[in-house]
């Protein structure tokens, strides 16, 4: 056991670590150019951890451990922007465009020479008076073409805007305070609690990096939020997981993401931040736009890379035409893209309508939808033995690729389509990523197919009969042995996010079951390079790197085992709790509803699944064979203390300090458990200000009552103090 340091020693050490992550966060998580391993950034943040946990005292708001905190109390307050957020015009063509250039370009001829407001139709009828009207507006839009003016032409990324503002730190750094929706342009939300898990939005900015931008803080940054197409695919995976509804785009998962109650949800979804606007004093940089993007860069933001200085309309259409080609490749959402003028004085010329600086634009991608005709409708089963409908079409080009099949959910989504195999559909691609059949196109052009789509009442892959129970809206395949579940299994198991088996994909998958070389996913375990390099397109190198990452996986660890058993509802979140709850899938298989329904996230749906699966003999040969494979199914225990073992508290009310989650995680921590309601069961009832029901129903029971003091008393000693 390492000796315990004095204040001092452990003050130095916390601010070595401190000033080591930083450096090492921007290359990570803005540019995208990792200097150390992920176990390297890992180890100094543990380290860092374990100092401010000896030393409680050293601990800050600004510490990159407290990227994670506790949720607001009631909701996101509102506050109003230090200037408004202001809405951006839209251009929808090339005309629109070059009549947005040329009104910015007028406006800049001196007074003198500007025309008059009004249009020709109200000119006197004095020919010589038009002539000399007709003479002075030939001069101004030649003047006007002439003038150079440079605009910087960025992406338009399909998120949420949100304005961080960051105060002076003690230390001469600068400090994140506040992070702020947009809203109505006027008053946003504070999510200041989730904006502060996003990895790219820095919590400090060193006072050299500061000093060289030659910016003091207060100031404020101003930028999108967005989900990138990954962790939008991922998120709803584990919403299908969940039985729950998917995310129709990643532009409102985004958003809904912001807006959870639950930091450590926000922490896990992968949003990322890009800056583009840099106010000080409540105003616009005083630099010109693109070398405010130089300076937020050079401050430790993420900046689009995608960005150039053009002087012309023309130059604005390539720019255009190259965004809309590399779109698809991007790896986030954009919708467009956003010509600003460049210089910070022209701007200020050229101020502002009611709603929109007259010095940018917005100009929108036409939407990337398609009509095409629907040939037939197969039938595609998952893991879990979900049955997802899907149309075969007609191949269709749609942004930047072909489309030949697109989901139709499930057989309600068909009936309220009124969708038959022939019709002519609109397909869109749901967030530029999941082609879907949005709607059916019927006019004289495109005359009703003829064709009703019955759902099977077998499993088209080992026609078993397929259920669709009370209260859901899939129909299942119950066939524990269904090939299609096994296959899917199989994939999911060695997924990046899950497993992590690299080289395990579909047509690796589909030769081990045609060969029958694998009859579950612990079997995968057995497999040896002569088997593999028998595979087709497979060599002897190909073979012997798939089986040393499958012994890789060996190691993954509980977590990640219990997401690729495939227990219906635990996503990667509920999983790392259970890990960390239960230290061991033995544990795991012995607890009980309550005993699970302790654990943060998990209710009676969770903990009713995760008892359902263990209640499976197969599925407790599968966890033996996997442990008889040496694949490790423990995880670190969350240590908690006993000192209020055996006690169940309620609470209820606002406390001083002390936020619901953070109260619930020091009781949970020191070994007692927290309940939703009052009963003569619950030991003691924590109230604050405002309590309201609970508090009479433990006046009614006569169960103890304590206020905030009172529990930070009994976490210390483990008992009131008289």
């Amino acid at each position: 056991m390492a000796e315990p340091q004095s204040p001092d020693s452990a003050a130095a050490g916390q601010q070595v670590v401190r000033t080591q992550l930083p450096r090492h966060h921007p290359p990570s998580y803005v540019l995208d150019a990792p200097e150390i391993s992920d176990a390297e950034y890992d180890a100094l943040m543990n380290e860092l951890k374990r100092i401010e946990a000896a030393h409680p005292e050293l601990l800050t708001p600004d510490s990159p451990t407290q990227r994670v905190g506790g949720k607001p109390a009631e909701g996101f307050k509102k506050v109003r922007h230090s200037r408004p957020m202001l809405s951006l015009d839209n251009a929808y063509s090339a005309e629109e465009l070059a009549g947005w250039d040329h009104r910015v370009r007028g406006r800049l001829v001196p007074p003198r020479m500007a025309p008059l407001d009004h249009g020709t139709e109200d000119l006197p009828d004095d020919p010589d008076w038009q002539l000399t009207e007709a003479a002075v507006r030939k001069e101004v839009e030649e003047r006007a073409s002439n003038l150079r003016v440079q605009y910087v032409a960025e992406l338009k990324l399909d998120g949420l805007s949100v304005a961080l503002h960051y105060g002076v730190a003690r230390d001469g750094n600068a400090r994140l305070v506040t992070g702020i929706t947009r809203g109505d342009g006027q008053t946003g939300e504070d999510v200041t609690s989730n904006v502060r898990t996003i990895r790219s939005v820095p919590l400090t900015i060193a006072a050299d990096r500061l000093e060289k931008a030659y910016i003091l803080p207060p100031f404020e940054v101003r930028g999108e939020v967005v989900m990138p197409e990954a962790a939008f695919l991922r998120l709803n995976e584990e919403r299908e997981r969940q039985g729950l509804p998917l995310a129709v785009n990643p532009r409102n998962a985004a958003a809904g993401t912001l807006r959870t109650l639950e930091p450590g949800i926000v922490a896990n979804r992968g949003l990322v931040f890009f800056a583009y606007f840099l106010l000080v004093n409540g105003d616009y940089l005083l630099q010109d736009q693109h070398s405010t993007l130089d300076i937020l860069a050079a401050l430790g933001f993420r900046v689009n890379p995608h960005r150039e200085l053009v002087s012309s309309v023309e130059g604005m259409l390539r720019f255009i035409d190259q965004a809309e080609n590399d779109r698809v490749a991007l790896g986030y959402e954009i919708d467009g893209v956003v010509l600003k003028v460049d210089s910070r004085a022209i701007q200020q010329d050229l101020g502002y309508t009611g709603r929109a600086p007259r010095w940018a634009i917005a100009y929108k991608f036409t939407a990337k939808s398609g009509i095409t005709q629907v040939n037939a409708i197969t039938v595609q089963v998952g893991r879990t033995g979900k049955l997802t409908p899907v149309a075969e079409l007609a191949p269709v080009f749609i942004g930047g690729t072909t489309v030949s099949r697109a989901t139709l959910h499930n057989a309600d989504f068909i009936e309220r389509l009124g969708l038959k195999i022939g019709d002519t559909v609109k397909v869109e691609r749901g967030g530029d990523v999941i082609p879907k059949v949005v709607e059916v196109i019927e006019d004289a052009q495109h005359p009703r197919g003829k064709l009703r789509f019955v759902f099977p009442s077998d499993c088209p892959e080992c026609h078993s009969a397929v259920v669709r129970a009370e209260g859901e809206v899939d129909y299942r395949c119950v066939n524990a042995d269904c090939p299609a579940k096994l296959r899917e299994s199989l994939l999911h198991f060695g997924r990046r996010e899950v497993m992590n088996i690299e080289g395990l994909g579909e047509a690796v998958v589909q030769q081990l079951l045609d060969r029958k070389m694998v009859a579950s996913v612990a079997d995968l375990y057995a497999l040896i390079e002569e088997q593999l390099a028998g595979l087709d397109r497979f060599a002897e190198k190909s073979a012997r790197a798939l089986i040393a990452e499958i012994d890789g996986s060996r190691k993954a660890g509980l977590a990640r085992v219990l997401m690729g058993l495939g227990i219906r509802f635990v996503g990667e979140r509920t999983a790392e709790l259970l890990a960390e709850e239960f230290g061991s899938i033995g544990a795991l298989e012995k607890a009980s509803a309550e005993d699970l329904e302790r654990v943060e996230e998990v209710g009676p749906r969770i903990s009713q699944a995760i008892l359902e699966f263990f209640a499976q003999p197969a599925n407790i040969a599968l966890i033996e064979s996997l442990k008889k494979a040496g694949v490790d199914m423990t995880a670190e225990k969350k240590q908690r203390s006993a000192q209020l073992a055996g006690l169940t508290f309620v609470l209820t009310g606002t406390l001083p300090t002390l936020t619901r989650d953070e109260a619930k995680k020091r009781i949970e921590d020191a070994g007692g458990k927290t309940a939703g309601s009052v009963s003569k069961k619950t030991s003691y009832v924590v109230a604050g200000e405002e309590a309201g029901s609970k508090l009479d129903k433990a006046l009614e029971l006569k169960v103890p009552t304590i206020d905030e003091a009172g529990l930070l008393a009994m976490l210390q000693s483990g008992s009131l103090k008289e």
